[in-house]
């Protein structure tokens, strides 16, 4: 009898460490043939024609492929690179490696559901099967104490029912090794083969990013272990400059370089070995909130890209390219939201806190389409996610699982509270750098005369305001 050959097909899940797909393929098949295919489609555009991966998150992708090929290779194995369609060219590799199975992690959105439904009908006429594996996610679907239909509407009410009726899995272990037939390998493609121009990292980054297994496992360790900086996440999680106001793990997560499973075992341990406080909690709790989104998009669909949302009822909008051209460029004349546009747009790379700000601005202020804000953002963030952009797109354009209705980001108080002595607004608008604290996140509102004192001319040297946050009609609450 021959070998039993399986094909692991590597997607958003780029790790050896508590991947079910690689584990299970190890444990029956004599022999693995891993792969990773760059599908043209991730390359394209989004509907409202912006790139779907941007330079910044597409150059992470590229150093996450080669440091996962690099991570099979310390285990005996290796890992083909291929460019095109998934649903072609895993047939052939399982004629040509006479493959009874193959393997992957399964997603939940449409786009990606439809590629494996078409893999899986194109090896249905060679007998081989396609078996996919609930990943990625910190309470696994099956253990869910409630149908997947009936995930909660409610963050508070779905946390409630998983921390008392669910556990946690423990992270599978790394195969020891994976025996791999003779392949030839391939070539990784750049950024210039991906047709993606190639853009300069600002040397403001709150971090420099690099893509892989090795670097989220040793961000990991910097963060808990070396610096002991997760006793105080939540004291700090909202501050907006340098690489350790927060974890960071959002990038690797996105694409699978670090198991979240994985991360809960290493905040245990933590808890064990040097303390449990709110801080180790609230890394968990935001890991819920990843959870919530993407059991959410399960359960709704193609509901989460639709102008109604969740709830199915569209904001009404005013069409103004010009200013959304104005906000994705950073010259809205709003100093804060100004910031964080320019960080985004330069690193590939926002805070939580900025997005809730700059999102609330375009829709509720600028009453833009919410759907081509989160479209900006699929192409720009380093870090997307398509569960849980989407899912804080809707969350703040007020059509999705939302329990407090026109929910409104007051950008001054939100300016005053996290950026109190204006150094983020400086960092990013250093026009703006000379103004003091009282004066920096609302220019618009003091003499001509003083500005120009201080360097500063409104639609000269910094815009006039497109809006002023909180004065449109119907704002009628705070955050």
């Amino acid at each position: 009898m021959g070998r039993k050959t399986g094909i692991v097909w590597f997607r958003n899940d780029l790790r050896i460490h508590d991947n079910e797909a690689l584990v299970r393929a190890v444990e029956r098949t004599d022999q693995v043939v891993p792969v990773y295919i760059f599908d043209p489609r991730q390359f394209g555009k989004t509907a409202f024609g912006f790139d779907k991966t941007g330079a910044f998150r597409a150059q992470f992708l590229i150093e996450a492929v080669e440091d996962l090929r690099n991570r099979l290779r310390d285990r005996g194995s290796d890992l083909l690179i291929r460019r095109g369609f998934p649903e072609e060219i895993l047939p052939q590799l399982t004629e040509q490696y006479h493959a009874v199975w193959v393997f992957a992690n399964k997603e939940v959105t449409d786009e990606e559901r439809q590629v494996a439904d078409a893999v899986e009908k194109n090896l249905f006429g060679q007998h081989t099967t396609l078996e996919l594996f609930w990943s990625n996610t910190l309470y696994h679907l099956e253990d869910l104490p409630f149908p997947v239909k009936a995930t909660p509407d409610i963050f508070t009410q779905f946390r409630n029912q998983v921390e008392k009726n669910a556990s946690i899995r423990p992270p599978l272990a790394v195969p020891f090794r994976i025996q791999t037939p003779l392949m030839i390998s391939g070539e990784i493609p750049s950024l210039n083969d991906l047709g993606i121009k190639a853009h300069s990292m600002d040397a403001r980054t709150v971090l420099r990013f690099k893509g892989g297994e090795t670097e989220a496992l040793q961000r990991l360790d910097t963060y808990f272990w070396k610096k002991d900086l997760l006793s105080i996440y939540k004291e700090t999680r909202n501050e907006l400059i340098g690489a350790d106001y927060s974890s960071k793990f959002s990038p690797w997560l996105a694409i699978g370089c670090i198991s979240p499973r994985f991360i809960h075992h290493e905040i245990r341990r933590y808890e064990e070995e040097r303390k449990k406080n709110d801080s180790t909690y609230w890394l968990i709790f935001e890991l819920m909130w990843r959870d919530f989104f993407r059991f959410t998009a399960k359960k709704y669909g193609n509901r989460f890209f639709h102008p109604g949302g969740l709830k199915g009822q569209a904001p009404e909008i005013q069409p103004n390219p010009e200013a959304f051209e104005r906000w994705v460029t950073g010259t809205t004349g709003i100093p804060f939201v100004d910031a964080n546009m320019r960080e985004l747009r330069l690193t590939g790379f926002m805070s939580n806190r900025g997005r809730q700000n700059v999102a609330s601005f375009l829709v509720k202020d600028l009453h833009q389409d919410w759907r081509m804000g989160a479209s900006y953002f699929e192409s720009m963030l380093i870090d997307y996610d398509v569960c849980s952009n989407w899912g804080n797109w809707n969350y703040v354009a007020g059509v999705g699982n939302d329990p407090r209705e026109n929910r409104y980001f007051n950008i001054q108080s939100q300016a005053e509270r996290y950026d109190p002595k204006g150094a983020y607004v400086r960092l990013w608008c250093p026009e703006l750098r000379d103004l003091p604290p009282h004066m920096i996140h609302q220019p618009y509102k003091f003499y001509e005369h003083d500005l120009r004192r201080l360097g500063v001319e409104l639609g000269k040297t910094y815009p006039f305001p497109l809006a002023i946050p909180g004065q449109q009609e119907g704002v009628r609450q705070s955050s």
